[in-house]
């Protein structure tokens, strides 16, 4: 089958497409026929020797998000058949191999594909909408009424926190560029902050919840954007240097946070597409062969939601 290696970390130039073996499931496990993969900037810094490559191995398969069709189920799967059109983020941190034909996992991995979603919007799903729901819902414990900030609102994981904190009736405030600003705006969001021309911390200072996208002196700097009490949780960058200390003397908590495979998440996203109408945004759609371009384009940092590689035919 055709897939995507990484034989060395460097560049996306140091990706190359192969031929390699086609995996068969375990027990508990599915086989799934790859329609779309998604595309997302842990994929392109972990080509680089950065994020989580710690846990792979060279040489190894690239990509975590999943869409696509059940081939074969492994002895003991019992939650899918055949034929099933399946979405999910199987393995993470460890490899997945979604830039492939094939993939195998455990079925717990994966959930249905909502109807209302084709192939390539469910494959850009998976990360940022488990990372969302999981930092909202999981750490956050979002309820109605709170005021929640959700930086780089544009983004992939950001454009769809916005949407699911609206959905729990929270108060969304948003940062984005000025020209994202009516996308932001449409997603659900009360307010949009231009983080290039204003100081956030200054314009919001009362945040329940602050949905964090960066580290380093930007995480440090939005926990004065939180009320006391509120909590910030730091999609990128668990381990900050002062992070604690800083938000103790603020009267706030600042919580790490590694997203994780959930197929209750899954269905629990599959569920705001169907009732909701949750919106997933495709920046940019490439063949599995220009995976190096859509990993200059993740790296970049100018997307709009997500890029998609499409692997294999629908039907």
């Amino acid at each position: 089958m055709r897939a995507v290696l990484q034989e060395e970390w460097g560049d996306p130039e140091t990706m190359r497409l192969a031929e390699i073996d086609r995996p068969e499931p375990a027990f508990g496990e599915v086989l799934v026929r790859v329609v779309a993969a998604g595309v997302n900037p842990v994929d392109y810094y972990t080509a680089r020797g950065l994020a989580y490559n710690r846990m792979l191995g060279l040489p190894f398969v690239h990509g975590w998000d999943v869409a696509g069709v059940v081939e074969q189920v492994g002895y003991g799967t019992t939650r899918f058949r055949p034929g099933d059109r399946v979405f999910g983020m199987p393995w993470f941190p460890r490899a997945a191999g979604a830039y492939a034909e094939y993939v195998t996992a455990p079925a717990r991995h994966f959930a249905r594909m909502p109807g209302e979603l084709t192939f390539t919007q469910a494959a850009a799903l998976p990360l940022a909408g488990l990372t969302a729901w999981q930092m909202l819902v999981d750490t956050a414990r979002i309820e109605p009424g709170r005021r929640v900030l959700v930086t780089a609102a544009a983004g992939g994981v950001g454009h769809l926190a916005v949407q699911i904190a609206r959905s729990f009736g929270a108060q969304v405030i948003g940062t984005a560029s000025a020209a994202k600003h009516p996308f932001v705006k449409a997603l659900g969001a009360d307010e949009v902050v231009d983080y290039t021309t204003t100081d956030v911390a200054t314009a919001v200072r009362d945040a329940d919840v602050v949905i964090q996208m960066f580290g380093g002196d930007a995480a440090l700097k939005a926990l004065e954007c939180l009320r006391p009490g509120g909590i910030l949780v730091n999609a990128q960058d668990a381990w900050t240097p002062g992070m604690a200390e800083r938000a103790a003397e603020l009267g706030v908590r600042a919580s790490g946070f590694l997203v994780e495979p959930d197929h209750a998440g899954l269905e629990a996203l599959a569920e705001l597409v169907r009732k909701d109408g949750l919106k997933v945004h495709v920046d940019s759609e490439l063949p599995l062969e220009r995976a190096v371009e859509a990993h200059r384009l993740v790296g970049s940092g100018r997307t709009t939601g997500k890029v998609v590689l499409t692997v294999g035919d629908p039907a």
